[in-house]
């Protein structure tokens, strides 16, 4: 790498700001236990560790340039242009602080030392844990005018710290390549560095970062800067849908050594929110108290100005959801001693923060709401809109309560439910059609399996409001046989099956109930996504059959494979060839001896891994706009198969 990314020395950094809480421990034997898991996001996890330690640099107010480079054989190299780690004595040690950042499990500036005033990073875990997951790692530091270096096999020492040359740079440059002992594969993905490194850019406003792919045959480049920070985020998130403002809504303030700022831009074709947190850089999903705050203050100040322009009458009030319906809002807080509730990060702890977010919303968003009368009215509009569809689906509860009170029932008439009680021992199956239903209900173990049928197209939940889900005749069964209730009133311990699975057609119809099911699992019971609970069944595409032997195959992949076996070591063997049309076809016991038996059948987990890129594959697929769904069609074109089943 060049030493142009290398920049000044702006502030004594040394040995004395590093301390030690204990020593490295059992990474090799357990590295599930730092870095979630041996797999894809484990692997990707270890890039992220090295870039947060330059994106704290970053927060620090020392470094402006991040490189994250992919190199042939899967290495990777990470360059910042911050201080440069220290090299000096590290008193409680007696070694040099570069050995004992990447030697020695919790050790680091971010302990109170005095290097930073916020930090992310895991628990101060990251160096050490990546070089003891590394087949070698080598690091170089620019600093006090010279370049340092030492190297390391897998957490071993086998260079100790020499000077290899001169410089009037400073920064960091980390080159490592993961242990394939430990990784399941450790192929990485450009796109996934490349999406992470982005929210960074947007995270950071004015620091760049470049992403570099060098392998060859998969060479690829971009940099990134976003001069707007969150505010360039909210528009990037939102560029599939149509603004109800142009400009995005931006408010910050500071509080002590607090800062938080809230980016807000609410659309006119999306009758959902959609919130991102972050803590010191660090992606909060369950949110916390930085979004608590947020809600209260934008619910209350809304109501005030509705009150204030008579938009509101009497009694009438906003509630919570009305008044982030259609919104995109990203929240973001820098803060010193960050509690976060659970190993992985997900919540934040922090009251104050919650005082903080909440004054500069109150403050700031009211003023803007005074000085852009028009824009003001347009989101209050769209906030009463919803109050009346929030009005229309209550009613419609109602109706669906009073109407099985007087049926004497509660679950729906389709639904051919299960004898188990235990809902973590039940499962429930959601099929396209009466007639494969019918076939599903003959081949099923009733002990713990429940069968719902569903006919027809259902409501594509992406263009409606929640009056118009609750009034829906395919959804309604759905809802009522799950008992968690959508929306805010989702609640997990209700739910009546841990196992519910999307059973469809292998074809376009199949793959579009699919998705219409998953639109709406996401966007009114995100929890049961998240909670692992949905599935999706995979019926077999081909049924061989060569004398009384019958098998079974998922896809084309395995077909020249499994004939192969079947035809035998001369080859000549004849095998019948017949493609599964539609689960409508198969009798009951095919049905259950290929998709429903626990034992052989093959289910997929729906998982949520990445909430950004799902929200965006949701809008994109299923949204008003047409263009963009285009462009999807015409890019992944090349992957589509089958297409005429």
């Amino acid at each position: 790498m060049s030493e142009e990314l290398f920049g000044s020395v702006t502030e004594e950094y040394d040995a004395s700001q590093i301390q030690v809480l204990e020593g490295l421990e059992a990474v090799r034997k357990r590295p599930g236990m730092y870095i979630g898991s041996t797999s894809a996001s484990g692997l990707h996890h270890l890039v992220y560790e090295i870039v947060d330690n330059a994106i704290d640099e970053t927060l620090a107010g020392f470094c402006t340039d991040v490189t994250v480079t992919i190199g042939e054989g899967n290495t990777i190299t990470v360059v910042d242009n911050g201080r440069g780690i220290p090299i000096d004595t590290q008193e409680q040690t007696g070694k040099s602080a570069l050995e004992v950042v990447f030697t020695v499990l919790h050790a680091g500036g971010k302990f109170g030392g005095g290097g930073y005033k916020v930090a992310g990073g895991l628990h101060g875990v990251g160096a050490s844990v990546v070089n003891a997951l590394s087949e070698w790692l080598c690091v170089r530091v620019h600093k006090n005018g010279q370049v340092y270096e030492m190297k390391f096999e897998r957490g071993d020492i086998t260079q100790e710290l020499t000077v290899v040359g001169q410089t009037d740079k400073t920064g960091t440059h980390v080159t490592f390549m993961p242990d394939s002992e430990v990784f399941d594969d450790c192929d990485f993905s450009y796109e996934t560095l490349h999406t992470r490194m982005r929210e960074q850019a947007f995270l950071n406003g004015g620091l760049t970062i470049t992403t570099r792919d060098e392998r060859p045959g998969r060479e690829a480049s971009d940099t990134m800067c976003y001069e707007g920070g969150i505010r360039e985020f909210v528009s990037y998130l939102n560029r599939n849908k149509t603004p109800l403002h142009d400009n995005v809504i931006y408010l910050s303030g500071e509080r002590g050594d607090a800062m938080a700022e809230v980016a807000i831009q609410y659309c006119s074709d999306v009758f959902q929110e959609f919130l991102l947190s972050f803590a010191n850089n660090i992606n909060t999903p369950d949110g916390g108290m930085h979004e608590t705050g947020f809600k209260a203050a934008l619910t209350r100040v809304m109501n005030d100005y509705g009150k204030k322009t008579n938009m509101l009458k009497g009694e009438d009030k906003l509630s919570g959801e009305d008044c982030r319906e259609g919104v995109t809002a990203i929240i973001s807080v820098r803060l010193m001693e960050a509690q976060f509730e659970g190993q992985t990060k997900s919540k934040l702890g922090n009251s104050e923060i919650k005082t903080l977010v909440d004054n500069v919303v109150s403050e700031k968003f009211a003023v803007f709401l005074e000085e852009n009368p028009q824009v003001a009215r347009a989101i209050l509009d769209k906030a009463l809109m919803a109050s009346r569809a929030r009005e229309a689906a209550r009613k419609a509860r109602e109706n669906i309560r009073r109407k099985n009170a007087l049926e004497g029932m509660s679950l729906p008439g389709k639904l051919s439910d299960c004898n188990e009680a235990d809902p973590r021992l039940t499962e429930i199956y959601i099929v396209e059609g009466d007639s494969a239903g019918g076939s599903a209900k003959g081949g099923r173990d009733s002990r713990f399996q429940a069968i719902l049928p569903l006919w027809g197209k259902m409501l594509n939940v992406e263009k409606a409001r929640v009056d118009k889900v609750y009034g829906n005749e395919k959804l309604t069964p759905v809802i009522t046989a799950l008992g968690a209730g959508i929306g805010e009133d989702f609640d997990e311990a209700k739910l009546r099956y841990h196992k519910v699975i999307i059973m469809a057609d292998a074809d376009v119809d199949g793959s579009h109930i699919r998705t219409l099911l998953l639109t709406f699992f996401f966007r009114f019971m995100r929890p049961l996504i998240e909670g692992g609970y949905v599935y999706a069944a995979q019926p077999p595409l081909f049924k061989l059959t060569r004398g009384k032997t019958v098998r079974y195959v998922l896809d084309e992949g395995e077909l020249d494979a499994m004939l192969a076996d079947m035809r035998g070591e001369d080859g000549r063997g004849k095998v019948d060839i017949s493609r599964n049309k539609g689960l409508g076809e198969m009798d009951a016991h095919e049905l259950w001896d290929t998709t429903m038996n626990p034992e052989t059948r093959v289910l997929k987990r729906i998982r949520l891994t990445d909430a950004i890129q799902a929200d965006e594959v949701f809008t994109v697929l299923m949204g008003e706009k047409v263009e963009p769904r285009k462009e999807y069609i015409e890019k992944n074109a090349k992957y589509a198969v089958d297409l005429d089943l």
